[in-house]
């Protein structure tokens, strides 16, 4: 059964691999994937060729609020890219490869907050992880940034209550700072066999 259903995804994924190549000239070697309200980092793009996800064949579509739902094809620093505009989440019923995360789609309780301090963890989230562990499985190399857009409360008595709405706020603050951080990266990048996951 396993087998079987590995096969039907690789077939899905190649339909999908070869209706991109049939309709885009860029062949990037750089993957961008734009968390919550950070879309326009591809603003900086030449050259664009941009697919709305709900238009390509296999392929999900991001339902969460910030993210736009598109893969933006172009040229960035002189370096061929793409930029995933939205990413799946596994509270939007998208299954992935076995790993460990706090999955969404409500802020972590101040009890697993906790756990997760006792556990080691410095900061938390709803992505990057899965996305990270697909890549790997993909044998590609992986350059992760994060945005920490807010503070995880441990203490019951404060009333401080994370919404996302304030995620997005914070990342339309910082976005231009992580727009030149993102382009002195690809900018310097030796080696274009790198996806870069910004989160």
């Amino acid at each position: 059964v396993h087998t079987k259903s590995f096969h039907i995804h690789i077939k899905y994924y190649n339909q999908t691999t070869e209706w991109l190549l049939s309709r885009t000239r860029h062949r990037p070697k750089i993957a961008v994937v734009c968390g919550s309200g950070l879309g326009l980092l591809a603003d900086g793009v030449t050259n664009k060729e941009i697919f709305p996800y709900a238009d390509i064949p296999n392929f999900p579509v991001s339902t969460v609020p910030g993210h736009e739902g598109c893969l933006v094809f172009g040229i960035l620093k002189g370096k061929s890219c793409v930029f995933m505009q939205g990413r799946f989440h596994l509270y939007e019923g998208y299954s992935l490869w076995v790993y460990c995360m706090v999955s969404g789609p409500n802020f972590e309780t101040i009890a697993e907050a906790r756990m997760l301090q006792v556990l080691g963890c410095d900061s938390v989230g709803m992505s990057t992880v899965p996305e990270v562990t697909v890549a790997k499985h993909c044998g590609l190399r992986v350059f992760g940034l994060s945005l920490i857009t807010n503070k995880v409360s441990l203490d019951y008595s404060r009333e401080e209550k994370v919404n996302h709405e304030e995620v997005l706020e914070i990342s339309k603050m910082r976005a231009e700072h992580l727009q030149m951080m993102l382009n002195t990266l690809i900018a310097r990048s030796h080696q274009l066999d790198e996806g870069i996951n910004v989160n």
